[in-house]
């Protein structure tokens, strides 16, 4: 089985630990610290996960997140389907840990969920050619819910506003040390109705194409997040709604949502 990271907030600093069902066997240092050759170590303690307030399982220098990448969320937003990798930044400020609210702003009066397949990069990587073999620079995937205030991102001639907002990257609740990306299913549900189901097998772009897009333009650091694309069912996001991103195998995302 996989090995599943979580990050948790404890006496005033963050910590990695390995979830085993319902504890969590708490580590010395990072999995990303690449200038830890030998890598973190674990030590005695263990704490129950019930217990523990988990946060964002990474610290991204920052969240890529690719657009359009399945063709019938292209449709349904009345766009053209891509010839070649759209993408965008969402800035760090806006990660939200698993369980934290999802602030719906006042500038927006649309703001909508967007179900994704999470990629945590493991090692720096730049301009890699499209037949490169990823696997090597992904340290693993998680959950990741790209919200989005549709009004300003069509309103706008770039999406930093409306994707940007502080608390619009809900990520989590784990990594798990995977690359086996091929065929994942991805289910949105907002206070438990399915709203999106997806599967990475029916992605435009293979994450190939997707890393060599990326860092043509942009060197990829360890913790860096890739955001893979929303499939089609993106829908609305009201004050009290609980949103919840699942992927088999990793885990669901909740998150409530609370006008501000």
């Amino acid at each position: 089985m996989p090995t599943t990271w979580v990050r948790f907030f404890d006496e005033g600093q963050y910590h990695w630990g390995q979830l085993h069902g319902d504890w969590i066997q708490v580590f010395t240092g990072s999995p990303l610290d690449a200038t830890r050759p030998c890598g973190p170590h674990p030590t005695i303690e263990r704490l129950p996960l019930a217990t523990t307030t988990l946060a964002p399982p990474c610290q991204p220098s920052k969240i890529v997140c690719v657009g359009r990448n399945y063709r019938e969320h292209a449709r349904e937003l009345g766009h053209a389907v891509p010839t070649t990798p759209l993408f965008f930044l969402k800035p760090p400020s806006s990660l939200l840990a698993p369980g934290g609210e999802i602030e719906l702003p006042p500038l927006s009066r649309q703001v909508e969920h967007e179900g994704e397949l999470g990629i945590v990069i493991s090692r720096r990587c730049r301009k890699l050619a499209a037949e490169t073999d990823v696997r090597p620079y992904i340290f693993g995937i998680t959950c990741v819910n790209d919200v989005t205030a549709r009004d300003l991102q069509n309103s706008d001639p770039q999406w930093t506003r409306a994707k940007g907002f502080d608390t619009f990257c809900p990520i989590g609740p784990v990594v798990v040390a995977s690359t086996d990306t091929a065929d994942l299913t991805i289910e949105t549900r907002v206070n438990g109705e399915l709203r999106q189901q997806g599967h990475t097998r029916d992605f435009i772009f293979s994450l190939p194409q997707v890393f060599a897009a990326i860092t043509a333009v942009m060197t990829l650091e360890p913790g860096d997040i890739i955001a893979t694309g929303t499939p089609a069912g993106v829908g609305p996001l009201r004050d009290g709604d609980t949103v919840e991103v699942s992927i088999a195998g990793i885990g669901k995302l909740v998150n409530r949502c609370r006008a501000t």
